[in-house]
Order: structure tokens, then C-alpha cells, then sequence
């Protein structure tokens, strides 16, 4: 198995292949707190996380933020008291590609620092 933290986010341009089949079921097996959820016709990656209070929920928004601008790729976040949830997808392909998966990883080690 892959370490997905390790790795960095690739630029990605429209024709980059999509994360599929059993490519998919492996990468999600290794993210079990993800799901994967279709909107407006595209597959997500879709988490969200809980917290005691908004100061909490906030404070984690802006560490995925340091982390999306880092790997210049960004996710959906909702922020709210308590909660945050986090999408990831790849705009540029309307689908998933290896990058969501690496980010959907590093998104989860924040929580674990």
C-alpha cells in the first residue's frame, strides 16, 4: 500500500486519467472515513469531521487551507459550529484523479497532529 501523505499532488490538465474500477476501491480502502458521493454528475470524495466548538472547526478549516495552497489544490470546505466538511475532486477531469485521494489523506493526518 501506498502512503498517500507522502506523495506530492502532480499538475493536473483535462486529459489526466481518471481514477477508476479497481484502481478506486483501493484508494478508498485505504480512506475509510471517506465517502464517495456523486454531485451534479461527478464523483467526490466527501468527509466530515467534528468538533466541540466553532473555534475548533475553524482552526481545522485554515489547516486544510495552509495544506491546499501548499499542494495547489483545493478543496470544498463548510465550515459551521462543530463541523467541517470537507470535499475533494478534480475540476479540471469532473472526476477523481489520484491528487483527491493524496489530499483526502492529508486532510486526515491533520486531525492525527
Amino acid at each position: 500500500m501506498t502512503d498517500l501523505i507522502s506523495e506530492k499532488c502532480e499538475a493536473c490538465r483535462s486529459d489526466a486519467p481518471k481514477v477508476e474500477g479497481a484502481d478506486l476501491d483501493d484508494l478508498l480502502a485505504q480512506l475509510p472515513e471517506w465517502q464517495l458521493i456523486e454531485i451534479d454528475n461527478v464523483p467526490r470524495l466527501i468527509r466530515q469531521y467534528k468538533f466541540q466548538n466553532f473555534v475548533e472547526a475553524i482552526a481545522f478549516t485554515n489547516k486544510v487551507g495552509e495544506i491546499a495552497e501548499s499542494e495547489d489544490h483545493h478543496p470544498a470546505i463548510l465550515t459551521e459550529w462543530g463541523s467541517v466538511q470537507v470535499s475533494w475532486w478534480t475540476h479540471k477531469i469532473k472526476g477523481l484523479h489520484r491528487n483527491d485521494f493524496v489530499m483526502a489523506a492529508k486532510t486526515d493526518s491533520i486531525i492525527s497532529t
